[in-house]
């Protein structure tokens, strides 16, 4: 059915951060005529999207998760990883019943635990303090046989610092007398969310089959992948060596596995290949039965015991859409379409009332500086039609391109991906003016503002901390003032008042019109 109302457009620039300064800022070293016409005709602001105003750590830089969720739920949300943090430092976590199930299991069936995850500090997915943490509790319950998998990062940290996690991890399991390191992977392979198994299967191939590279020390295993110019986040399997010159472990049958990551996202497909039943992602012969644990929910659908379950959010845009008969479109490529969806509608599985997915297919390619482009053109095309077809009141829309070819560190090819979404932008902008609708654009956090790290002049493949644009156009508000120290628990509030909808008490963000 045709909708009589205006239409809104909220569009996502993923990664796409705010710095004045030139160098090594792809987004203001591209040419971007439409966003440029943006910034000089229409009103905008600057949004905080990292720290506490997201619900992170102070200083800790926003990512696409936190983002969507602070921005679909118009609140600043408690994040799993402040969650973990309190629960260790009030001791909460050693006393988790499926954590203690876990290791007491082992214990009792001398089996061994095997701890697997993300070693970084960058925050996104895992953190080490976490894994700290669990090898104290594993010490402190009498287990002697603890192994750790280890997936480098390079991508939410410098891309040539994994030996110096490593470095520090081999310290702590000195220090507590617990763990040994069994085998390192990088993320690319991994952490793979696309469902190329072939990537996941050498993960699991070595951690489970000891293929891969052999190697007596993890960080001079690490630094031999530099000299060949393999990067943190592609290093190939690792499988480290005892005295005897033998593999130091690997996930055997009745064994424990603890996955410390705890975003989803990238944690579902390795689970999948060690735990689920009906796996056929590629061939698992007589693959080990065993006790495994998620930190937190990485899929429903999974039955598997979690350490931390998810946190219940009510009266979010999605509710307020489905109260007010809102029809609602969530368009996004593969990379990004579980945040316009899962992450924006609260980390909820369901399709609400009254909104509509649409999923266009990510290329593939190893990394994207291979094809900047993404798909922004296709979703550009299947905005339009949908703005044809005059059903719709609401578009979520995310453009990957930013973070994406952000995290390859190609600054080149960044700016590249940069300008590829200003010519989609320009048809989004002249579809919306003949709509006389509204338009949204910002972003979830910043990335491709900062190609080059400041301190060391190599590339920088991270997210940041800077603030985020958010520009508010229609041709009927060009002198509407935006108020300043916004973040992104404000724009869903924003929303509803341009919609003309009542804000939920459970909103605590203020539409940013308010000054």
């Amino acid at each position: 059915m045709t909708t009589t109302r205006t239409p809104l457009a909220l569009v996502i620039l993923d990664g796409w951060g705010y710095r004045e300064e030139r160098e090594g800022n792809a987004i203001r070293l591209a040419d971007t005529p439409f966003y440029d016409e943006v910034v000089e005709k229409y009103s905008q602001t600057l949004l905080d999207a990292s720290g506490a105003r997201v619900g992170l750590p102070r200083g800790v830089m926003g990512n696409s998760e936190v983002g969507h969720l602070n921005i679909g739920s118009g609140r600043v949300i408690r994040t799993d990883l402040g969650r973990i943090d309190y629960a260790i430092e009030s001791g909460e976590l050693f006393q988790n019943e499926n954590l203690t199930n876990a290791m007491d299991t082992a214990k009792r069936n001398n089996r061994a635990l095997h701890f697997i995850g993300l070693l970084s500090d960058g925050m996104v997915h895992s953190s080490q303090e976490h894994l700290y943490a669990l090898l104290r509790m594993a010490k402190e319950r009498g287990l002697h046989r603890v192994y750790i998998h280890c997936f480098t990062d390079g991508r939410d940290t410098p891309p040539m610092s994994a030996y110096g996690y490593m470095e520090a991890l081999q310290v702590k399991c000195a220090e507590i007398a617990c763990g040994r390191i069994a085998s390192i992977v990088g993320r690319f392979y991994a952490m793979d969310r696309d469902h190329r198994w072939e990537r996941t299967k050498l993960a699991y191939d070595a951690m489970v089959n000891a293929e891969g590279e052999r190697a007596a020390d993890p960080v001079e295993a690490i630094k031999h992948s530099y000299e060949r110019s393999v990067t943190d986040e592609f290093i190939a399997p690792i499988v480290l060596l005892n005295e005897t010159g033998e593999p130091v472990a690997t996930i055997k049958e009745s064994d424990v596995v603890i996955n410390f990551n705890y975003r989803s996202d990238r944690a579902r497909q390795i689970t999948r290949a060690l735990a689920i039943a009906d796996f056929d992602g590629f061939p698992t012969p007589a693959r080990p039965h065993v006790h495994y644990v998620c930190l937190t929910q990485y899929d429903k659908t999974f039955p598997l015991p979690i350490v931390f379950t998810p946190l219940q959010h009510h009266n979010i845009l999605a509710d307020v859409f489905a109260r007010d008969g809102l029809n609602n479109f969530r368009l996004a490529e593969t990379e990004k379409y579980a945040h316009v969806t899962y992450f924006f509608n609260g980390g909820a599985e369901k399709e609400f009332r009254c909104e509509r997915r649409l999923l266009v297919p990510s290329q593939k390619v190893a990394t994207y500086d291979l094809a900047p482009e993404m798909s922004a053109f296709q979703i550009t095309d299947k905005f339009l039609r949908a703005m044809d077809e005059g059903e719709t009141d609401v578009y979520i829309v995310n453009f990957a391109n930013a973070d994406m070819v952000g995290h390859s560190g190609n600054l080149a090819k960044t700016i590249e991906a940069v300008q590829f979404v200003d010519t989609c932008l320009g048809w989004i902008l002249k579809r919306m003016k003949q709509a006389r609708g509204t338009l949204l654009l910002t972003a979830d956090h910043g990335n491709a503002e900062m190609m080059i790290d400041p301190q060391t002049g190599s590339p920088h493949t991270a997210h940041t901390t800077n603030l985020v644009p958010f520009h508010l156009i229609n041709e009927g508000m060009r002198d509407i003032s935006l108020r300043e120290g916004g973040a992104l628990e404000d724009i869903a509030p924003t929303i509803l008042g341009l919609l003309g909808a009542d804000k939920p008490e459970e909103m605590t963000g203020r539409d940013l019109r308010e000054v």
